[in-house]
């Protein structure tokens, strides 16, 4: 998909920057011949915006559990040839213990070969290693059929997996494609829009987004640690996750990426608490599913915060009202203010982690805080982990 279209409204949106903020105004239909109106224009950006992260927070979860069924079908698939060898091992000595019954049978049972015996005592013991030996045999078969009957099940099992793994990778495909037709939608509603257009537009988010901001704090929901300049102290893995997300400051969205040279929302919380030495799910969504949940004033460096009804959106708490996100498609990793997007609500990766005594947030480059999509280019340190994204 091409950048260019993209980034026309970052580029008018250098004083805003931010993922599409709620506006008051509600879109109604044009009269024929009008062009729409800048409300109107900002509300379908937000609606196209929030469908592709929708259905990319789909495909990501669709990913995670293709990449566990494909491992699940490797882990019965290693396992069948295990059991394949065992049987034709059993098989083998089931063989051998055949041809061995055949060859030295007499017809005789071992209690006329004792009555006819000259030396009783010998014949005991003969009668002895011929009980074990038909235990032995007993064993083997047992053996034998537990093995056929392992292998029988692994089979059917492996068949599922490979099903079920085939089925996945179909479904991705189609939501792959969803993601894709989105932000074409996206792109023909850019591609409409003259420069005037998308000042306003920029103007209008810009304008939502402080307005948005100043109700948020003035409300009073992150208590008395969210007062302008003051920040509670993270935990040691929290601290770790911040300056993470913060050496990934200016790098450009990419749905289903997950670093190093690019991320989508939830890639970049997952990563930096990854690193922070604390895996957590990989979706937004999962994320607000799995995650201890917290009161918006409880919320301390390295947090995390959900937004919308569906959780479709999640970015990591900086301190003092700001987060660290990757906001939507044409922008790059930056500081926003917290209410940038509706909040849902906040989780914790590490609940049970102690504050440090002494913290320092990490110093923020010039130009990484909102309105900087086109002016910061990263982080000269890249220590991250592989890219993951999308296949073709």
């Amino acid at each position: 998909m091409s950048g260019t279209l993209l980034r026309l409204v970052c580029v008018a949106a250098t004083a805003a920057g931010t993922a599409l903020a709620p506006v008051p105004a509600t879109a109604v239909p044009e009269p024929d011949g009008e062009q729409p109106s800048v409300a109107r224009l900002l509300t379908d950006l937000q609606r196209l915006y929030r469908q592709a992260e929708q259905a990319t927070e789909a495909y990501n979860a669709t990913e995670e559990k293709l990449k566990r069924q494909r491992a699940e079908t490797e882990r019965l698939e290693r396992a069948l040839a295990r059991a394949r060898l065992s049987l034709h091992d059993s098989r083998g000595a089931a063989g051998r213990l055949a041809r061995q019954q055949y060859q030295s049978s007499t017809g005789i049972s071992p209690y006329v070969r004792l009555l006819l015996a000259r030396d009783p005592e010998h014949a005991v013991d003969q009668g002895r290693v011929i009980g074990r030996i038909a235990r032995e045999r007993a064993g083997t078969v047992g053996r034998l059929t537990g093995s056929e009957r392992k292998a029988r099940d692994l089979a059917r099992k492996a068949r599922t997996a490979l099903d079920e793994q085939l089925a996945l990778a179909e479904r991705r495909k189609k939501e792959r494609d969803t993601v894709r037709g989105r932000l074409h939608d996206v792109e023909e509603l850019l591609a409409s829009l003259d420069e005037d257009q998308l000042s306003a537009v920029a103007e209008l988010e810009e304008d939502g987004v402080a307005k948005a901001q100043k109700r948020f704090m003035a409300s009073g929901a992150l208590g008395a640690g969210g007062s302008a300049g003051s920040v509670r102290r993270p935990t040691a893995a929290g601290g770790r996750a911040v300056r993470y997300a913060v050496r990934q400051l200016g790098k450009p969205y990419e749905w289903g990426a997950e670093g190093p040279k690019s991320f989508d929302c939830s890639g970049l919380t997952s990563q930096a608490w990854a690193a922070a030495g604390t895996p957590i799910p990989r979706t937004s969504q999962e994320q607000w599913k799995r995650l201890e949940r917290i009161d918006l004033d409880e919320l301390r460096p390295g947090d995390l915060v959900v937004y919308f009804e569906e959780a479709t959106h999640v970015a990591l708490y900086l301190g003092d009202g700001r987060v660290v996100q990757a906001p939507r498609p044409g922008a790059r990793v930056k500081v926003s203010p917290i209410a940038a997007n509706p909040v849902l609500g906040a989780v914790r990766p590490d609940p049970d982690g102690k504050p440090l005594r002494r913290y320092e947030p990490p110093e923020l480059p010039e130009g990484a805080t909102d309105g900087s999509d086109e002016g910061y280019e990263g982080h000269p340190d890249d220590e991250d982990r592989a890219t993951s994204t999308p296949e073709d």
